[in-house]
């Protein structure tokens, strides 16, 4: 499978898999092959094959939601490695996880260093990893907004994350979103600056977009 992108440290193959086109990330040390699995959707056929070819060292889970674990079982069965997920988020897995992802806490994978950054809102544990100017957002961010909430503290919440968590990092940053394509982070900055700029009415929440919201 050719790999969504690739250099001489790192290499990151992205896997659309199951019925709610969830994206799945498989990040892998070049000069190790040792590698970190991001997400467990249904259906991972594809995406057990690609990692197959690696030596897993860890699962790590974005957050709880059902898309994201339906996959949790099959993928833990046939790969046998460490699960990371955020501590708020670890009572719906089947199993307890091995590491509690928060903001002091790296992935080390070979010679790569994977940073987490809990981003509450669209979950309370919701998580989201960051490497080399690849930020991994789950359904935190997405190009064109936020994840979605489910009430109105949660919006703030949830925006919160995103400018004192993820919008401190640079413009040149590419993120990779939990379902969908691929987004600029100085882009989203910019779409947030002209939602911040207007006004909303205090109930807001749900799917916000900045430039339509």
């Amino acid at each position: 499978m050719k790999p969504h992108y690739t250099n001489e440290r790192l290499t990151i193959h992205k896997i659309t898999c199951g019925p709610y086109d969830n994206n799945a990330y498989i990040l892998v040390c070049n000069r190790t092959n040792e590698s970190l699995l991001i997400d467990t959707p249904a259906e991972p056929a594809v995406l057990l094959a690609v990692a197959s070819t690696t030596q897993v060292q860890y699962i790590a889970i974005t957050h709880n939601h059902m898309d994201h674990l339906l996959g949790f079982e099959e993928i833990t069965k046939t790969i046998p490695s460490k699960v990371a997920i955020g501590e708020a988020d670890a009572s719906q897995l089947p199993v307890p996880p091995d590491l509690f992802l928060s903001d002091d806490k790296d992935i080390r994978i070979g010679d790569l260093v994977i940073k987490s950054i809990h981003t509450p809102g669209h979950t309370d544990g919701s998580t989201c990893l960051y490497i080399d100017g690849h930020l991994f957002t789950g359904d935190t961010l997405f190009p064109g907004g936020p994840g979605k909430t489910k009430t109105p503290d949660k919006l703030k919440e949830i925006i919160e994350s995103i400018n004192q968590k993820l919008f401190v990092l640079d413009d040149e940053v590419y993120f990779y979103p939990g379902h969908g394509d691929d987004g600029l982070l100085g882009e989203s900055k910019r779409e947030y600056q002209i939602y911040s700029s207007k006004d909303h009415p205090d109930d807001l929440f749900g799917d916000v977009e900045w430039l339509k919201s």
